[in-house]
């Protein structure tokens, strides 16, 4: 855990804003397998009765400055198309791996990026052909999450993904102002907002997901409920706040932006972090008061929401199918995706390698879970939800006790006020503290392993 100064009680503070925990380990641990173990073998003792399955689609109009994910910018020379011709053979390829001693059963679906809305309309038909002939998804039996842009999400498009099943959509709108929307270099308008927000109403997928972003350069408190209010004005299902990171290798940085020199950049990372508390504070105060609930540090979920998320899914315990070169899959023992980068040149390249590969059969890059890891994994993964962890489901898979196999990182948490005194017996939760510094806990579960070869990881 990264500290700065020491607090009132003596204990070393932190930064509240380490990184966004959204998988473990993360992907930047992964290394290329040597032996490139067979898929199949892979999966051949893996339980198949509710996996997830993700499509990745890595395509944008435009790459936001805050931007690290795996995307790139068009797509010229029918370059969807192909694509879409890689992604149907390794979905073939895939399925093959899971075999038929069993049932394999998909609990629930979902098409994220990039934009998969980049799309057209009609291959967006085909990538539901893809999940469904290929791959044997219902996509109208499970819930199916699409992410889109204001840009994308045309009538057209929306038609097809309300035929096919698609039950939750997430709009990256992260801010209502425009002027704010151009410190994050991101191109857009409210108007257009407004326009696709419309769109998606029209189409009755049951929930609508906005994300919002707080930290830009400018943002006030009052620009911030500004956002929020206009949000709550579509009275979304879901709202998802997210604090605003300048990574490596994004727009934002590249612009660097800022003071320069250890003692001014100190300064203002402490002023921004403090900024980015304030306003999560009043963000999540704002939703709390018109009838959200807190799902976790990012998600609030409306009070009289449609339950739309799989009834049978663990995040913590049960597989899943990625596919696509920007997307995961995760065995018991193995995590496994295709190379990543956020440098545009690279993305090219591993893009351009995916769609001229013929065999997908075997795994190539990845990181082995042993049963240590997926302790950590099941701790993480349970306790940034503000419900917390049942320690009797810890239990039961594990045979200890997470205070056992976690004793100096529990404690450290305890003594900053971060775990909830008065959470029910047998339950560890955070508390309304814990879960604000959620980006600081998260990675305080890495083990030194992971920490280290995300240390090595040379950004590309």
């Amino acid at each position: 855990m990264t500290t700065s100064t020491a607090t009132a009680t003596g204990i070393p503070a932190v930064r509240p804003y380490e990184s966004y925990v959204y998988a473990y380990p993360h992907k930047t641990a992964y290394l290329p397998l040597p032996e490139r173990p067979v898929l199949r073998e892979l999966w051949a003792a893996e339980r198949k009765d509710a996996l997830s399955l993700y499509l990745h689609i890595p395509f944008c109009e435009v790459r936001c400055g805050f931007c690290n994910l795996f995307t790139r910018i068009g797509a010229p020379e029918e370059l969807t198309t192909r694509y879409l011709d890689a992604l149907d053979r390794q979905a073939v390829a895939v399925r093959d791996a899971l075999g038929d001693g069993e049932p394999v059963r998909f609990a629930a679906a979902a098409f994220g990026g990039g934009t998969p809305t980049f799309l057209t309309a009609g291959e967006l038909e085909r990538l539901c052909d893809i999940a469904e002939k290929r791959m044997g998804a219902d996509l109208r039996a499970v819930p199916l999450s699409v992410e889109t842009s204001p840009s994308t999400a045309t009538a057209d498009r929306l038609a097809v993904l309300a035929d096919r099943g698609t039950t939750r959509i997430s709009i990256g709108v992260q801010s209502f102002v425009d002027a704010e929307a151009r410190a994050a270099v991101r191109p857009q308008r409210r108007a257009e907002v407004e326009g696709a927000l419309g769109r998606i109403r029209d189409a009755r997928i049951p929930v609508l997901n906005i994300d919002l972003i707080y930290g830009i350069d400018g943002q006030t408190e009052r620009t911030w409920l500004t956002s929020l209010d206009a949000a709550l004005a579509w009275r979304p299902e879901e709202l998802y706040l997210y604090p605003l990171y300048v990574r490596p290798l994004t727009g934002l940085h590249r612009l660097g932006a800022g003071m320069t020199g250890p003692e001014a950049e100190a300064l203002e990372q402490a002023a921004w972090d403090e900024q980015r508390l304030r306003l999560y504070a009043v963000g999540r105060d704002h939703l709390l008061a018109h009838g959200y609930e807190q799902v976790s540090m990012r998600m609030f979920r409306r009070a009289d929401a449609p339950q739309e998320g799989p009834e049978d899914y663990a995040c913590q315990t049960d597989g899943m199918i990625g596919l696509g070169c920007g997307a995961r899959s995760y065995t018991s023992a193995l995590h496994y995706s295709f190379d990543y980068a956020v440098d545009m040149r690279e993305i090219r390249s591993i893009i351009d390698s995916f769609t001229a590969t013929q065999d997908f059969s075997r795994a190539e890059v990845g990181r082995y879970v042993d049963e240590e890891e997926a302790r950590r994994r099941h701790l993480l993964q349970s306790v940034l939800q503000a419900a917390g962890l049942p320690v009797a489901d810890y239990r039961a898979r594990f045979g200890t006790d997470p205070w056992a196999d976690f004793p100096a990182e529990l404690a450290e948490f305890a003594a900053r006020g971060w775990l909830d005194e008065g959470a029910p017996e047998g339950l560890l939760r955070l508390s309304p503290l814990g879960l604000a510094h959620s980006d600081a806990l998260g990675p305080a579960l890495f083990s030194p392993g992971v920490r280290a070869a995300m240390a090595a990881y040379e950004r590309k």
